[in-house]
């Protein structure tokens, strides 16, 4: 009220102003007289003399045209009237007939508008839309500052009237609300005083009625009219974040945006603050994200004043954050549609360097469905199928300068790439989301396989490309039969080209590999076993990682299982592994080096002893070459435990039919012979020497003639060599000697037959006779007829050499010759069948001591 007294003092001694300052001297009359009106016993002479504001107002009336209403002069001057008419009593029916007709005139408008709004005794808020839709394109589309005026006052005086009502009628009908504040905020900002004040009035109403209808708790006086822009501006922001929907903030947002391709400076101007305070904090929910991006797609270019442009991108660039789905699916729908790359939105999606790690890695986790999105909580808004994800990285791979980003998350990003390619190529995946968005032109596995290419060539690695190109890898990868061939062939450029990122691959695979229910841990495993040649990368396991990969042999899926045995025999060759490893590990001593390799085996060992037990005959075969290399890396002195179980584990695999494991079973027990020294020959092992004895022996008479050939440096291969002439069971046999220092016996192994070897053996142990007898009994179960038969005759050889108290201790031999009568090779049923003739005859000899082979005292006798 001071401020409007002084300015009526100051223009009623200016006598003349410029239209702005008429309509300022007027509003200042109506504000004091209003406040006046206020006071009981309120004066207006107390302030001005009224006679003189009337002659000063009619002055003011009379100076403007009447051919035309262009001045806002006018109808403020009406309105002023109205303001002093119950102050000004009588003063003015002697010269403003006129001007008290053309405001009941206006009045009468603006009654019928509200009459029509109203339906029973609330206000109808779609009729209202309707009236407003009709009123707005006179603001927005008008250069006429008079027009915009008048047009802004009408909506004023409807928001005016409508907030006086404590219930609106279909409230939730009105959807223009986000429009008509942007509208509104935008000519806030207008340079014009007039239109400026117009429409902060409007809009002030505008926020009446959101605070009364959409807040509990509302107090009419927290909500003045804002006098200053500033102000205007703090509460148009709190009103934007906490009483609009979605929806209407995304009209908000569409409102600017549009004004920002305007002709006028000013314009975009208030239009880019006023989104820009929208943007400077965190963006709330928006709706209509698909229409936002739209009209951006197409009407960049159209935007050409620089804080326009940046003020739009960053929106693409939030929106692209927070709702990553919906923005990437508009923009692949709109390209494929026109088909034709209009990539400016792509370069702006990468020019912001987190943003694009941001939605990077949101990507990926659309590339990993086990995995939840840490960025989004589930909505009910659509989600990209993996096939968009991969397109959408692939776009944002084209970018330059962006290659610092794409080092950080390289690896995951080419393992999850190659995990897709095998998805789709070996199981043949494209989910239901992915049929949706797939057009003719885009074929998934291309897709991802240009994807892979496109990263390996953004990170640096062009060369390796060309590479796996030469080679044929790419073709191989997208082949379902040969496809695990192309990624051992794309693993071997990495591991020859020696690539910076092999260690973080083989890190982020192992990383993976602790997930349960991974689907593409194939892939994993072969990649992973090529990269584990590489020296730096064996350097890094620890016994966490060897702890991971000993959990998937429980997996008992074959092909798993046979990678995971080519794992074992690469840490068994890589004896100095840690010392390349750098860090704590790096002792740079082969002491610790091997204590460590050490360690890490152990933990595999007994995995690796189990698969001798799958039902799988390859597993079987690939453990046991891998037992046979194991050989050639593992110490006594460090392996003890574990050498002493392989023997007893190979026992079954001495007689087994396949000529192949039989032959790996006698090399890996040679080899195990070699590496033990009397000194350590302790019970249980001495025991299974003793126990095999007689088994080597007799298998110098193997049908297969390879099973007795030693090997050479070569022995991890699985061809055996004729040009060794020793055989492996006779090798076997002088270590045999060696270990339990039979040297009489080692140069009878060593060059005799068969039979001039187990007598020498029975004349020699003449103690541990018994002990052999059991042996051959158990050699009549063996599949070779040729064995069966010297045990048989062995077995008679030593019954033979028996004293008569031994001999009460052979009841399971008789049984065991009886049931070899039914023996189908002749010859074993007949040596059967003569043994027992010789039983009888020498029972008949010791009648007079004891009536039957079968009865009597059982010796006890000890085979230690």
């Amino acid at each position: 009220e001071r401020d409007a007294y002084e300015l009526i003092a100051e223009f009623l001694d200016q006598g003349q102003g410029s239209e702005l300052e008429k309509l300022k001297f007027l509003r200042a009359v109506e504000t004091l007289s209003s406040a006046v009106h206020a006071q009981p016993n309120g004066n207006m002479n107390d302030y001005f003399s009224k006679a003189i504001l009337a002659r000063k107002i009619e002055v003011l009336i009379l100076e403007e045209i009447t051919e035309a209403l262009v001045s806002n002069v006018r109808p403020q001057a009406m309105l002023c009237i109205v303001a002093l008419r119950s102050q000004a009593g009588g003063c003015w029916s002697s010269y403003t007939p006129r001007l008290l007709l053309a405001h009941q005139t206006i009045q009468a408008l603006d009654d019928m508008l509200q009459a029509l709004v109203m339906e029973d005794m609330e206000p109808n808020m779609p009729i209202l839309q309707n009236f407003l839709e009709i009123i707005l394109p006179w603001l927005t589309l008008s250069e006429k500052v008079h027009e915009q005026s008048r047009a802004l006052g009408t909506i004023s005086r409807m928001l005016r009237f409508i907030c006086n009502f404590p219930e609106l009628s279909h409230l939730t009908e009105f959807s223009i609300t986000g429009k008509l504040m942007g509208i509104l905020g935008l000519f806030c900002m207008n340079t014009n005083y007039e239109i400026s004040a117009e429409a902060s009035e409007a809009l002030h109403y505008l926020f009446k009625i959101l605070v009364l209808h959409r807040s509990k708790g509302f107090v009419q006086s927290q909500c003045g009219m804002p006098t200053l822009q500033r102000q205007l501006l703090l509460f148009f922001l709190q009103f934007f974040r906490k009483y609009l929907t979605p929806e209407e903030r995304a009209d908000v947002i569409m409102v600017s945006m549009e004004t920002m391709s305007s002709a006028s400076r000013h314009d975009v101007c208030a239009a880019s603050k006023m989104l820009k305070m929208i943007l400077k904090h965190s963006l709330p929910e928006i709706g209509k994200v698909p229409e936002i991006i739209q009209y951006t797609y197409h009407n960049m270019n159209s935007i050409t004043e620089t804080t326009a442009q940046g003020t739009i991108e960053k929106i693409l660039y939030l929106l692209a954050q927070t709702y990553t789905d919906e923005v990437i699916l508009t923009l692949f729908k709109m390209e494929d549609q026109s088909q034709r790359g209009v990539h400016k939105p792509w370069e702006i999606l990468a020019s912001f360097p987190k943003g694009y790690e941001v939605i990077m890695e949101f990507l990926l986790q659309k590339l990993t469905p086990h995995q939840k999105s840490k960025s989004q909580e589930p909505s009910h808004r659509r989600e990209i199928s993996p096939l968009i994800a991969t397109r959408a990285i692939h776009e944002l791979l084209l970018e330059p300068n962006r290659r610092i980003e794409v080092q950080t998350f390289f690896s995951s990003l080419f393992m999850t790439l190659l995990n897709q390619i095998s998805f789709l190529v070996v199981e043949g995946g494209t989910d239901i989301q992915d049929q949706q968005h797939v057009t003719e032109w885009v074929d998934p596995v291309s897709a991802t396989v240009e994807a892979l290419k496109a990263l390996m060539l953004r990170a640096g690695y062009g060369d390796y490309v060309s590479f796996v190109q030469k080679l044929g890898g790419w073709e191989l990868l997208t082949s379902p039969e040969r496809h695990y061939e192309g990624v051992t062939l794309l693993a071997r450029a990495m591991v020859v080209k020696n690539c910076w990122h092999n260690r973080p691959i083989f890190s982020f695979i192992i990383k993976t590999l602790q997930e349960v229910g991974n689907t593409n841990h194939l892939t994993a495993f072969v990649f992973m076993t090529e990269l584990l040649r590489c020296p730096g990368v064996v350097a890094t396991v620890d016994e966490a990682t060897v702890c991971v990969l000993a959990g998937w042999f429980q997996y008992e899926e074959p092909s798993t299982v046979k990678l995971l045995l080519q794992v074992v025999g690469i840490f068994a060759k890589h004896g100095n592994m840690v010392r390349w490893g750098g860090g704590r590990r790096s002792t740079g001593r082969p002491g610790a080096a091997l204590a460590l390799q050490v360690r890490q085996l152990r933990i595999l060992q007994p995995y690796v002893l189990n698969c001798c037990y799958s039902l799988d005959s390859d597993i079987v075969m690939e453990t046991l070459a891998l037992l046979r290399c194991l050989m050639e890396h593992l110490t006594w002195q460090h392996s003890s435990s574990f050498l002493i179980q392989l023997t007893f584990t190979l026992g079954p695999f001495f007689e087994e039919e396949p000529d192949h494991l039989r032959l790996l079973a006698f090399e890996i027990y040679r080899a195990l012979l070699a590496k033990v020294k009397r000194t350590v020959l302790v019970f249980p092992l001495k025991h299974q020497v003793l126990n095999l004895t007689v088994l080597l022996v007799l298998h110098l008479e193997d049908v297969n003639a390879s099973v007795a050939q030693v090997r050479g440096p070569w022995a991890c291969s699985s061809v055996s060599s004729p040009l060794v002439s020793l055989q492996v069971c006779r090798s076997a046999l002088c270590h045999t000697a060696a270990v339990l220092r039979w040297s009489r016996l080692r140069v009878v192994f060593a060059e005799k037959d068969v039979w001039t070897i187990l007598r020498a053996l029975l004349q020699q142990e003449a103690s541990k006779a018994l002990w052999f007898l059991k042996q051959c009994v158990t050699l009549f179960k063996s599949p070779q007829a040729a064995i069966r038969q010297t045990a048989v005759r062995f077995a008679g050889q030593i019954i033979q050499t028996l004293d008569a108290e031994e001999a009460d201790d052979i009841e399971e031999v008789c049984t065991a010759l009886k049931n070899m009568q039914e023996d189908p090779d002749p010859m074993v049923s007949c040596l059967a069948t003569q043994t027992l003739y010789i039983l009888e005859a020498k029972e008949k000899l010791q009648a007079n001591t004891s009536t039957s082979c079968f009865c009597g005292r059982r010796a006890q006798k000890s085979y230690s």
